[in-house]
């Protein structure tokens, strides 16, 4: 491992973290000059700028014969948008869920996510899956907006004289100017970063023998996810918890329409997924997708102790993809402990809560 593949690494990190920043601002003001509600500025146009730098990685990876390294980004990236960037927003400023999310956006994702799985099964996601994921991902936007456009109220007309009218207009034209400048200058830091970053990943992996599905499930995935945990941080900082688990659910659904679907139309032959991330990491990321349900269920909240919850889950699940890729002794025990005894204990948790809830909700209704 060289010193140049180091820098690499850091100044995609760096040009990443800048090109979402600069992008999600633009995106998420023209969207608001549009009239858009702040939960679905979060599913599509937020969620949209900050799943490019996936799109950049996965595309660039698949082109230049890395075809883990796309997969790893996408499944690793989803599973940190829920369990990191998600439980660190929660630990931040507990996260109101609303009903549509419940009923609508997050069963969306999950079956995005099973649907990612089965297409996965033949070892190959072809250009015919990517132009399937790609027209869902058209349709789920398509609904999202026509539903979106019937639930704005009508905007009060405003009455004003020809001078503070032109004022407004004059206003309104360079505040739609700088945004366009915003997501021009975002979208080329991310292209820029997502080259140094896959470049640097590869090289890396290279020099400690590590597969590019490992380095694509931890480093890359955290490092393009990085523009989700500071739009979701930021968000619920300034009090729109709606657009920051907006934002969550619809990168991760942006990230397997958009991401893959794209990426296996344009890759020569489609995209290999290897047996391991059949095996575990597809099968990881619909479970976290099933567990944010329950939890979101129970109180239409993610509150500050499932924040705690989703990030030390993240942890223990790094920790076994670690051992596991350097064939540590600890990897069995490890293995054992969490699919024996933590996940499951966690789930029936889970099941609980939302069965108490149920109940909770019911004895209100006979009351």
């Amino acid at each position: 491992m060289s010193l140049v593949s180091v820098l690499l690494l850091l100044a995609g990190f760096v040009l990443l973290v800048g090109g979402g920043e600069a992008l999600v601002r633009g995106a998420a003001s023209l969207a608001r000059t549009l009239g858009m509600s702040a939960l679905v500025v979060g599913l599509t146009v937020v969620s949209f700028a900050t799943s490019s730098p996936e799109l950049a990685v996965s595309a660039g990876s698949a082109l230049t014969g890395s075809p883990g390294l796309a997969v790893g980004n996408v499944v690793g990236s989803n599973i940190a948008n829920i369990l990191l960037v998600l439980g660190v927003a929660a630990i931040v400023v507990p996260l109101a869920v609303t009903h549509r999310l419940v009923r609508t956006d997050i069963p969306v994702m999950v079956g995005m996510s099973v649907l990612a799985l089965v297409l996965s099964l033949d070892g190959t996601i072809s250009t015919t899956d990517g132009v399937l994921l790609l027209g869902l991902l058209a349709a789920y936007l398509a609904v999202t907006t026509i539903v979106a456009r019937r639930a704005q109220t009508d905007l009060p007309r405003e009455t004003a004289d020809d001078d503070s009218l032109a004022r407004f207009r004059t206003s309104r034209a360079r505040s739609v100017g700088i945004d366009v400048a915003l997501v021009a200058v975002g979208v080329a830091l991310l292209v820029v970063g997502a080259r140094f970053l896959v470049d640097g990943a590869t090289q890396i992996a290279s020099a400690f023998g590590v597969s590019d599905l490992v380095i694509g499930l931890t480093v890359v995935a955290i490092g393009t996810s990085l523009p989700e945990l500071a739009t979701s941080v930021i968000a619920v900082r300034r009090g729109e918890q709606e657009m920051a688990v907006g934002n969550i659910v619809g990168s991760n659904i942006f990230n397997i329409g958009a991401v893959l679907g794209l990426t296996a139309v344009v890759a020569p032959g489609g995209i290999d997924v290897a047996p391991a991330a059949v095996n575990l990491d597809l099968p990881v990321m619909i479970a976290v997708a099933l567990v944010l349900l329950p939890v979101a269920f129970t109180g239409q909240a993610v509150v500050r102790w499932e924040g705690v919850l989703f990030v030390v889950l993240y942890v223990t699940y790094l920790a076994y993809v670690l051992l596991a890729a350097t064939d540590h002794d600890a990897q069995g025990p490890f293995g054992g402990a969490m699919f024996g005894f933590v996940l499951p204990v966690t789930g029936v948790w889970l099941v609980a809560l939302a069965a108490y809830e149920l109940g909770l909700r019911r004895g209100r209704r006979q009351v």
